[in-house]
């Protein structure tokens, strides 16, 4: 009679053993690797922010489009990396610790079910171990509802940031004129007083001559009106007629 009985109360409480145990596996390997995916998120922020950091330091070395398309964009993505930390913090609470407490669940449920099997008459257990069972049951769907239902939510909330962030970003590059920075870097190819030196060196090439009408010409004084220049042909040809003139009478 007493082996019966014995038996009969490990059967009874074998089903609550088996979602327990069942629990305790599953639960466990879920909290493991949601862990993980934290971790790796968190990894990844990190890696991000070391990006920022070298993609301010190279803009400075830019021309002044780039430099300005390429802050823009190391901005939007530390900000995104702010969204990144919000989403680890999130899942961490949300997700992880709702799962870890699983674990002080499982031991408690199985002190119960010890507890009710050693104590109480078999009609007694047999009722209390189906409410048992049952609430485990209810409570565990519920709670598995609620953490992915959680995990979900943190993700869509992250990746709708993402999309503005690096929507942003992208126009940010494209506004990058690049004829303009090609000008830009075009003009520091040569040092500031290039076109100075060069005119030096021009003016230096020149005759003695030609140095003297280029002065007069760039000082104004070396214009000669063209009235005058008419002028002093006619007198010329009128001085000419003269000595013609002079030359005839003596052989006359």
């Amino acid at each position: 009679m007493l082996r019966w009985s014995l038996e009969s109360r490990d059967a009874q409480t074998r089903p609550l053993q088996d979602a327990v145990s069942n629990v305790e596996k599953h639960f466990g390997e879920l909290c493991q690797i949601f862990a993980g995916y934290v971790r790796k998120t968190a990894r990844l922020r990190d890696k991000a922010d070391l990006l920022v950091t070298e993609v301010h330091a190279y803009a400075a070395t830019e021309t002044p489009n780039l430099r300005h398309g390429l802050k823009n964009f190391a901005e939007e993505f530390a900000k995104l990396q702010d969204y990144r930390q919000a989403e680890v913090e999130r899942l961490e609470a949300k997700v992880v610790e709702p799962l870890k407490t699983y674990g002080t669940i499982v031991k408690m449920k199985r002190a119960e079910t010890e507890l009710q099997r050693a104590t109480m008459d078999a009609t007694r257990t047999s009722r209390h171990l189906e409410e048992t069972i049952d609430n485990f049951e209810k409570q565990k769907i519920k709670d598995i509802k609620n953490i992915f239902s959680e995990f979900i939510t943190i993700e869509m909330l992250f990746h709708g940031k993402a999309l503005e962030v690096y929507t942003a970003a992208y126009q940010n590059i494209q506004k990058i004129d690049e004829e303009e920075d090609l000008e830009v870097f075009r003009s520091s190819l040569y040092p500031p007083d290039y076109s100075t030196r060069l005119d030096i060196v021009r003016a230096n090439s020149k005759s003695p001559l030609q140095r003297s009408i280029s002065a007069k010409c760039v000082t104004g004084t070396g214009q000669i009106p063209t009235a005058r220049i008419r002028k002093d042909q006619q007198d010329d040809e009128e001085d000419d007629e003269d000595d013609e003139l002079e030359v005839t009478e003596e052989e006359n």
